[in-house]
């Protein structure tokens, strides 16, 4: 009797190991994207997401959050892969518009704590470029501008860091705007942009306690007639950047209403101010 109850125990385990393990295995990829638009708060989404969170693909989009009707939808389908990473997770990325071959996220979760590294990609190539136009789902002002151009984003090792609800940088990103352009203004291209990420020195696995790393940032022009320039600072998940926009000699008329448009007007000046 006993060998007998002990049997039906064990196969009751069994099975109810079976199938948590299948339900792993098996999770549609439809809660990956419910995950997504959470932590985003409604502004990333994985649009018509099919296959598991193991192996999937979905559509990006971009929105103005909660309650906003712009939406924004790149071309083709994002396609991902999981695997186990020792103690965390790899995430490779393709996407045939936008990527540059694989893109992997490496993400390490911990108590309190969930790390996710973008290393480089290889060679030094950009990781990717996303149309400008891309931008305009999520809503005010992209949706006024309706931008036009391309962005490219490169690293060297970046690393951001969930402790206990407030993000830590390491490393740097540079975002690159080539070739803006706005249907706010007639001019064919307003100019070409970067800006620049930059937080502390690139921890490995074997030193990553970790630390209150702020992040600053820096926006510069590269070439155009709109002229574009600020810094600040992204600390404790708070973002404050103090910028201006102003017209190169000769394009001062023809930039007038877009400057207006910006930020607040201060003579010749539009000045941007975030946090």
């Amino acid at each position: 009797m006993k060998h007998r109850r002990a049997g039906l125990l064990m196969g009751l385990a069994g099975a109810v190991l079976g199938s948590v393990i299948a339900l792993v295995a098996w999770a549609p990829a439809a809660w990956l994207a419910t995950a997504l638009a959470s932590a985003t708060g409604q502004r990333l989404l994985l649009a018509d997401a099919r296959g598991t969170v193991w192996n999937g693909s979905a559509v990006p989009v971009l929105t103005g959050g909660i309650g906003s009707r712009d939406a924004s939808a790149l071309p083709g389908r994002l396609q991902w892969q999981l695997s186990l990473a020792g103690a965390g997770l790899l995430v490779t990325a393709r996407h045939a518009c936008c990527i540059n071959g694989d893109m992997r996220l490496l993400l390490r979760p911990g108590f309190g704590r969930l790390r996710i590294e973008l290393p480089p990609a290889p060679g030094g190539q950009p990781i990717g470029q996303w149309p400008a136009a891309w931008l305009a789902g999520l809503g005010t002002p992209w949706n006024t501008l309706q931008p036009s151009g391309s962005l490219q984003l490169s690293t060297p090792g970046l690393a951001l860091e969930n402790v206990q609800g407030r993000w830590l940088v390491e490393g740097r990103a540079d975002l690159a705007l080539n070739a803006f352009a706005s249907r706010l203004s007639t001019l064919d291209v307003l100019g070409s942009y970067n800006l620049v990420l930059t937080g502390a020195p690139l921890r490995t696995a074997a030193n990553a306690a970790a630390g209150d790393a702020g992040a600053t940032l820096q926006l510069f022009t590269t070439s155009g007639a709109l002229l574009l320039q600020g810094q600040g600072q992204w600390v404790a998940s708070k973002l404050r950047f103090n910028g201006e926009a102003s017209a190169a000699p000769g394009s001062e008329t023809v930039l007038n209403n877009l400057l207006n448009i910006i930020g607040r007007r201060q003579g010749a000046r539009s000045v941007i101010s975030i946090g």
